[in-house]
C-alpha cells in the first residue's frame, strides 16, 4: 500500500533516468546506517557525480550498482565525528559474487533526522556482505524516484522507512523494463 509520500513509479523510466555514474570512490560516512540504522550505506562524494544529480530532488531513488576494487592505494584512514576509526582496504577483501551488478536504493539529501548541513548521496547495495569496502570503486544508475526525503520523530519510523524502500525498489527493478538497465 502507497505512503502518503510516495511518488506514482512509471513502467519504465522516464526522462531524466536512466542517470549512470562513472566509477567513483566510496567514502567514509557517519557510520549512523550499519551501527544505528542497521542498514549499510555507501558513501560517494557529490563533486564524482554527473551534473544531473545535482538536480535532483532530495529523496530516495533506485537503480543498480556495480562494485570494482581499486587498486592497493596508500593506506588510509578516516575519523568519524563520533571518534571511531575506518581504514580503507579498497575493496581488496570483495568476494567475486560482491562484483556483480545488484540492485540500489540510495538516499540524495541531508538527513534531517540527523540534521546534517551537507548534502550527501548514500547508497543501500542490495546484497549481503562479508566485509566492508571503503575506498573501493562504484559505478551506479539511477533509474526513478520513490519519495520525498522526510523527517521522522523516531529512528524506528525511518528504519521502518527504508525498509519499505527497499521493498518498493526490489519490486520495480524486477520488473523487465526497469531490469533490462542491470548492464551498463
Amino acid at each position: 500500500m502507497p505512503r502518503p509520500a510516495d511518488v506514482p513509479i512509471p513502467d519504465s523510466p522516464q526522462y531524466p533516468y536512466p542517470i549512470i555514474t562513472d566509477y567513483c570512490e566510496i567514502v567514509c560516512g557517519f557510520g549512523r546506517g550499519s551501527s544505528e540504522l542497521g542498514i549499510p550505506t555507501a558513501n560517494v562524494q557529490f563533486n564524482e557525480l554527473p551534473d544531473a544529480i545535482e538536480n535532483l530532488p532530495l529523496g530516495v531513488f533506485f537503480g543498480f550498482a556495480q562494485l570494482a576494487e581499486s587498486g592497493p592505494g596508500d593506506v588510509k584512514n578516516c575519523q568519524r565525528p563520533d571518534g571511531t576509526r575506518v581504514h580503507f582496504n579498497f575493496g581488496q577483501r570483495l568476494a567475486e559474487s560482491d562484483l556483480n551488478v545488484l540492485p540500489v536504493v540510495l538516499s540524495i539529501g541531508l538527513n534531517p533526522f540527523y540534521h546534517n548541513k551537507a548534502k550527501t548521496v548514500e547508497l543501500h547495495i542490495m546484497h549481503e556482505f562479508k566485509h566492508d569496502f571503503y575506498g573501493a570503486k562504484v559505478k551506479f544508475s539511477i533509474l526513478g524516484y520513490i519519495r520525498p526525503e522526510l523527517d521522522y520523530t523516531t529512528r524506528e519510523a525511518l528504519i521502518d522507512d527504508i525498509h519499505t524502500d527497499i521493498d518498493i525498489a526490489k519490486s520495480v527493478l524486477s520488473k523487465p523494463q526497469y531490469a533490462k538497465h542491470s548492464s551498463f
